[in-house]
Order: structure tokens, then sequence, then C-alpha cells
């Protein structure tokens, strides 16, 4: 007979989590592994689960309470979570599902002691684990307690620690369902957690087997520390040892309880070495199967191990796919770009289609493979000084990796006809006709690309796009451009080392490059100071802009008083600037033109703290104090010896770096410009799609790659299931934090600061503009959500081009990722803001409102209340 309500575990695979849930699916899968032992037991299906939930229509409207609350109305959520899990409690167990389970218990045993486990059907997923979300009972003996704690585990489906973590996750409380495993439980002599992969470095091939006495419940609570093992290779390579003072055993009767572990024991290790290697072996067994890293659950007994869960590790970062078992060190793509979030396929494969170097990705960001560069002496010379250069904390973890000397091949240096990596290139005239030349070059591509593009439609689009994508690198690869960029960048270290060197100066190109010309992202920040200039003589469009909600505003505002000069001028911002927006160099971000109300709260700011011409006065504010700076170091060199000699090559420096340095920004704003137009060229040919029903939501094909879009395109069909899978894992790698350096043995290394110069308690970060400033810290991570006055200091994540606009209106900035020579930095020294980027964690170490001091000279932070 077909039982609908009980199945034996051992019936139960990976194919059934709807009807076993994840762990009961995961135990099936465990017990048909060879060698594998799990303990014999069977699975309350869900199906008994929906039927309760039918008896008791009262849940359906607290369902819908509890889906209207986020997922921080903690105090509603424990109110009625609370309610649901009693009245679940109360419900009696109808006869044939009661009888259904105590059949299946005497197979057992019907005095038999069991572990009675809660199984989600939103549990032990590859992008969400649930550990510890639903309620597990050990040593439950007799029939009447296993129905007492099947009733529990199904209430525990909502509990306040369940409810929000489905609601950070997005999973519809509705969806999920819960079933019950129920196992002859495993008195254990030892018991502990095994993970196949090192859950701290990431490192795939270093297993780590945390142990201690009695049963796992006492590891699981935290009531004692572990033994910790660290094994690779076969072999142990660390360990450590904890004082197990308690430990949790099972009491004849039923239950658990606490006991003391007798002081000579308490040193001795719960497991031997021999028996952390096999229990290695048995996890790489079941990793295989599983085909990704396990965090497993063990018990030990007399005649070995049995496993009692297997769920995936859903914290580690992927490592990006190559085909081969070589050794491979991954950098960033994000923390050279600032822009660390996740991108959409779509926004992956464009950017990996127009970028001048192969990248790979994983964990939804992209990385470039230095293993070459860093093989050869010369090459990973002048790669680790470029990137020390712009971002010590890169070169520090590039040179940990280095360090062991076993993981990177040596090769020879590479052809010496080409030129070392990093290296010069040939040095170019301090001409601004050059910029100038540059400039126009791409503005007259980009036209034409605006020009031919609007004719393509169809597979004959996406022919066109791929040779848009070469003219594209053609222009990024303009051995011009480069050159001025380069001469820039490198007049700026030139500065920087020879006046400290020559006057004891620290960073003394800050202030000689403020208000450098024809760097375009300051302009974009001092342009909305004068569209504030056009809106703030008119208080109706004022009060009218503190309410918008949506992007519909520009049309509503020619009905007003000085509306139609607001909307203009708006207008007039966004035909220059509105490819723009955070995140742009993934190209499904909605754009300033797209999202045209992510402007309004920096509009307001400089309504209310800048008055008319500010925009004016700051530009010429900044190029007079570089004016003065220059006339002052140049005096300063000259009661030098050799001071004429040195203040002669210093001046041509100064005029070099201002000549090159606002160009730095140019390529990157001509890049964003191009994506726009890419993109709406893709947006207008998915309306046809969604005309034909090939798509219900144009967005869906953010989650496609470029190719998969031009077949979707070509064939007019769709892949939903393949949208849905891209869409879960997009999900669960929003909670990813991205490392600045991944090997492919999985370990993420983010480097540290070699430094003893600071204050006890400050946070260390890299110098990217100078002067010390002290104010109240604003912690922003949305630019829509900005709300600034004079004076304060903004501390973010990390800033793109499309945070400059707020830029005008602070006194300081701190970041966790950055450099040098990335935009927040170059935009903080063109406006002579103080700034420390790279200061690890900076958003959750300063909170909003407290009083801080950056020190942008010396690169800390100080939080002073």
């Amino acid at each position: 007979m077909i039982e609908p309500y009980v199945l034996d575990l051992r019936e139960a695979d990976e194919t059934q989590i709807a009807v076993v849930g994840g762990k009961g699916a995961h135990l099936g899968a465990l017990s048909r592994i060879d060698g594998i032992r799990v303990p014999g037991g069977f699975c309350v299906t869900t199906e008994a689960f929906r039927r309760i939930m039918a008896q008791a229509p009262s849940i359906d409207d607290l369902l819908d309470q509890l889906s209207r609350l986020g997922p921080d109305d903690r105090e509603a959520i424990r109110t009625l979570s609370a309610q649901i899990r009693r009245t679940i409690e109360d419900i009696a167990i109808p006869g044939d599902l009661a009888a259904a389970i105590t059949r299946a218990l005497a197979r057992l045993g019907e005095q038999a002691a069991c572990a009675v486990r809660s199984s989600a059907t939103a549990e032990d997923l590859p992008t969400a684990s649930f550990a510890g979300q639903q309620d597990t009972y050990l040593n439950v003996v007799g029939p009447t307690a296993i129905l007492q704690h099947v009733s529990r585990c199904w209430a525990s489906l909502f509990t306040e620690r369940a409810v929000t973590y489905r609601q950070r996750n997005g999973i519809d409380h509705r969806t999920v369902h819960m079933a019950v495993v129920v196992q002859q439980m495993v008195f254990s002599h030892a018991a502990g957690i095994l993970f196949t992969a090192d859950p701290v470095t990431g490192n795939r091939k270093v297993a780590t087997v945390d142990a201690g006495f009695g049963l796992g419940e006492a590891l699981v609570s935290g009531l004692v520390n572990p033994d910790v093992f660290k094994v690779r290779h076969g072999q142990v390579v660390a360990r450590t040892i904890a004082a197990k003072q308690r430990a949790v055993h099972a009491l004849p009767a039923g239950g658990t309880q606490e006991v003391a572990i007798d002081s000579p024991r308490q040193q001795q290790p719960a497991l031997t070495d021999e028996q952390a290697v096999q229990l290695v072996e048995f996890g790489r067994r079941i990793e295989e199967h599983f085909g990704r890293p396990q965090d497993i659950e063990w018990c030990l007994v007399d005649d070995g191990f049995q496993i009692v869960q297997s769920r995936p590790i859903t914290t580690l970062f992927p490592v990006p796919e190559t085909g081969d078992q070589e050794n491979h060190i991954y950098v960033s793509v994000g923390h050279q770009q600032m822009m660390t979030d996740p991108m959409k396929p779509l926004g992956l494969s464009m950017w990996q289609l127009t970028a001048m170097a192969p990248m790979r990705a994983a964990g939804g960001r992209l990385f470039v493979d230095a293993t070459r560069a860093l093989s050869s002496p010369a090459s990973r010379a002048g790669l680790l000084d470029l990137i020390g250069r712009g971002d010590p904390l890169t070169r520090n973890a590039l040179e940990t990796v280095l360090d062991r000397d076993d993981f990177v091949p040596s090769l020879p240096d590479a052809d010496p006809g080409g030129p070392p990596a990093g290296g010069a290139p040939a040095p170019i005239e301090t001409d601004p006709a050059i910029v100038a030349e540059l400039i126009e070059r791409s503005r007259t591509s980009i036209a034409a690309l605006r020009r031919d593009i609007g004719t393509k439609s169809g597979p004959a689009l996406f022919d066109f796009l791929l040779e848009a994508f070469e003219e594209h690198k053609r222009v990024l690869t303009d051995p011009l451009s480069h050159q001025a960029i380069m001469a820039g960048m490198e007049a700026t270290w030139w500065l920087n080392d020879k006046l400290h060197e020559w006057l004891g100066e620290k960073n003394a190109a800050d202030t000689l490059t403020l208000s450098a010309p024809d760097n375009v992202t300051s302009e974009m920040g001092l342009a909305l100071l004068d569209v504030a200039d056009v809106i703030r003589p008119h208080p109706e469009v004022v009060a009218f802009l503190r309410g918008v909600e949506d992007d519909s505003f520009l049309d509503e505002l020619p009905k007003l008083s000085g509306g139609t000069e607001a909307r203009d001028a708006i207008e007039a911002y966004l035909d220059r600037y509105g490819m723009r927006c955070a995140g742009e160099i993934d190209i499904t971000r909605p754009r300033w033109r797209e999202r045209p109300s992510t402007l309004v709260p920096a509009i307001l700011d400089n309504v209310r703290n800048f008055g008319p011409g500010a925009a004016e006065q700051r530009f010429e504010q900044g190029r007079q104090e570089a004016l003065k700076k220059e006339q002052d170091v140049l005096t300063r060199l000259r009661a030098l010896p050799d001071g004429d000699g040195k203040a002669d090559e210093t001046k041509r420096m100064i005029d070099r770096v201002r000549t090159f340095i606002g160009y730095r920004e140019y390529p990157k704003y001509g890049i964003v410009d191009r994506y726009f137009v890419y993109k709406q060229a893709l947006l207008k040919e998915t309306e046809r799609l969604e005309q034909a029903g090939v798509l219900s939501d144009r967005e869906d094909i953010f989650y496609l790659t470029f190719q998969e879009l031009h077949d979707v395109v070509h064939s007019n069909r769709v892949d939903d299931q393949l949208i849905q899978e891209r869409k879960d894992a997009f999900r669960s790698y929003q909670a990813l934090t991205p490392p600045r350096v991944l090997t492919s043995d999985g370990e993420t290394i983010n480097g540290a600061y070699q430094r003893d110069d600071v204050p006890a308690g400050a946070l260390i970060g890299l110098p990217v503009s100078g002067g010390t400033i002290e104010g109240r810290a604003r912690v922003i991570l949305d630019m829509a959500q900005a709300d600034l006055e004079p004076g304060d200091i903004l501390v973010t994540a990390y800033t793109d081009p499309s945070w400059s606009p707020l830029f005008v209106g602070i006194a300081g900035l701190v970041t966790e990722v950055g450099g040098l020579m990335t935009h927040g930095a170059v935009i903080a020294r063109e406006y002579g803001l103080p700034a420390v980027v790279g200061v690890g964690e900076a958003t959750r170490l300063i909170q909003d409102g407290q009083r801080i001091r950056v020190h942008g000279t010396d690169g800390y932070v100080e939080i002073l209340s």
C-alpha cells in the first residue's frame, strides 16, 4: 500500500524535496552513498503538514498579516509567529495520520529512542541552508511523545528566526512546507561538524573538523568550544585541542542533560588524527555526490562514524570555472571599478565582451586571472608596483599567495621585445589639445553608434552589436588615450614622491590637482548645483519635489509656477549625464534617465545647503587654492640646493598633471554612454518579445547572457526555469562579500595594512585626499536615500562616478573599497575633500550620526563619540 503520509528514509532522494523537505531528501541521498552510514528512520511527508494546516483556516489571515511585515518588524513578527505556532500545536492529529506515524515507528521499535527533526522544503538548499532555523528534538521515546514532537516540528516552521530568515531571503511563507524526519537515536561518544571546505578562508582543499564529547548538541548550541582539526591532502596540518568542560548526554527515559566532564579528560582530544582523516575521507565522498562543499553533522559510536546531516555550505564565495587543474590567482574587477555588488548575467557578459582583458565570472562578480603575469619575475614586479600604488591591500593579498613558493609556478620572463606589465607607455607632450582631440574622437564614435543602431532589430541587431563591441574596445585601447591617462597618473606619483622627498610634503598633488580641467565626473557634480540654482527661486517646485515618490514627476512639473524651467534644467542634466547610475558597469542597473527620482534628494540638498552660483564659485576657489599651492611649492623649492632645477622640473609636472588628470575620468564616461545606447536597443527588442508573449517581464532578459538573449530573439523561445534559477542564484550572491584576491582553491584573501603609525582604536585605510576634518558621519548605502547637511562626512561601501553629485555637499569621505586612482579618490581630490578609502567594514564599525575625524593625509579614521 502506498502511504501518503510516511516515507522510509531509504526511499527518499534529492528529487523529493517537495515531499520530504531538504533534510529528508539529503538524508535519503546520504543513505545511498557507498560506505556512508545513516541512522534508520522515516519521513512524515509535507502532505501531512498540508492536511494539518487545512484544519486551521485562521492561519490564512495570520499569514496575510505576516506577509505585510518587514524583516525588521521584530515585535510584530514575534507576536504573530507565536500565535501561528500555538494554533498548529493545538490541532489534534487525525486518527489515520497518527496511525500511519505509529506504524512506521513500530518498524524502528515502538519504544526506540528517536530524534525528531524538522525538514522544511526551503531547507538545506544550495543558495540558503536555513541551518538552525527550525527545531530538532533528541532522545524522544514512545508514540505519544513522538506525535507531540512531530506537531512541534510543524509549528517550528514559524519560529521567529525562521520567519525572519525567509523574509530576508525573499521566500514566501505559503510556498514553504514542513516534513518531519524521525530517526533512531545515536548515542555517540563524540560528535561534531565537518566542513569539507575551510569555512573561514574558503579553501576547498582544507577540511575542518569540529569535535566534542557526547551528543553534537553541545557544539551546535555553543555550550562548549570544540577541538578543531584542519586536514589537507590526507594529513592533519593543524589542530587545536579545547578544554571541553561539559557535554550533552541522553537520559534513559528520554530527553537530554548537560553533564560535567572529568578534569583529566577535558584536555583529551575527542578524535585521534587517524579518525579525523578518515572522517574527512567520508566527507569527500559526500561532497562528490552532491557536487559542492558540505557542512556535515557526524557522530562517533563504538563501530564507527554515522552521518546525521549534510547540507551545502552557502557562505563560500564561488570559484571561477577554468576546466583545468592548474593553480590560478584572480584579482577582483569590482574593487578597481568601485562596484562590489553582484551583477546580473547580462551585465556580466556585456562587460566581458567589451573589456580590454579576459575576465571570469564567479558569485556575480568579475575577476581577472593574474597568474601568468605573476609567474615571471619582471612582469610580477611591474604588476605589483602598479597595483600597490593604487591599492596596497590588493598588493598585500597577492604577496600573501606569492609567499607560498609552491602555488604560482615560476616562468622565464616574457620576450624582452614586449613592454613589461605595468610599464610606462611612450611619453607624450603636455598639450591640452590632446585631451580635446580624445574627447572629440569618443563623441564622434558614440554619435555614429546612435545613428547606426537605430536601424537594426532582431538577429541583425546582435550582429551589429558584436561589431560595435569591437569599436568599443578599439576606443578603449587607443594608445593615445592610454598615454594621456598614464601621463596624469605618473605626474601625480612623481609630485607626491619628489615633494615628499624634497619638502617633507605628504600627498602634495591632492591640492595641486584641485579644479583640474576636463574632469567630466566632477563637472557632473557641479552641474547639479546649477540645476538647484534654477529650482531654488520657486518654492512651489521645491515643495513638490519634497513629495516625489515615483519617476513621473517630470511630466507634472510644468503645471507649477517655475516648473517648466525646472523640468528643462533637469532634462538638460539628464541629456548629458542620464546614462549614469550607481553600479553603472552593470548594464542592467536603472540609469538616471530611467529613474530620475534618484537625483531628487541630491537636488534638494543643493537647494537647501548652497546659494546661487555655487558651482562656479567652488570651481574657481579650487583653482585658486591649486595656484597658491603651486606658488608656495615652487618658492620653497628654489630655496633648496639646485632649487631652480627642482622648481623647473616640478613646474613641468604640475602643468602635466593639470593637463591630463581630468581625462582619467572620461573613458569610463564614454563606456557608460555606450552602454546606455546598447541597453536602449536591447530593451526595444525586448518589447517585441513581450508583445509576442515570449517574455512575461522585460527585465527577465537581465538574467540571460548576451548570447542567450540572442538565441531567444532568434528562436522566440525562452527557458523560464533557467531564468528562475538565475534569479535564485543572484539573490544568494547578494549575501556574499567578494574578496580582493581569490585563488583556484577557493581561498579568499583581502590583504592587510602593514602599518603601526596610527593611534590605538583608529580605523586604518588608504590616504587618497589630504587634510583632516571632523564632523557627523552619515552612513549611506543608497544615494537615493541621502539627506546631508553641510559639514557631514559620507561613509559608504564604495563610490563610483554616480556618487559625485553628493560630493559637493560633504566635508569628507570614508569608503570600504577604493584606491588612489579610483573614481571616488580622484573626485575627492578635485573637490578638496579629506578622504580615506579601503577602510574595512566602515559602514558597520561607524554608526550613522557618530562624530568622526578623518585623517586624509595619514590614512585613518578616529571615532570620537
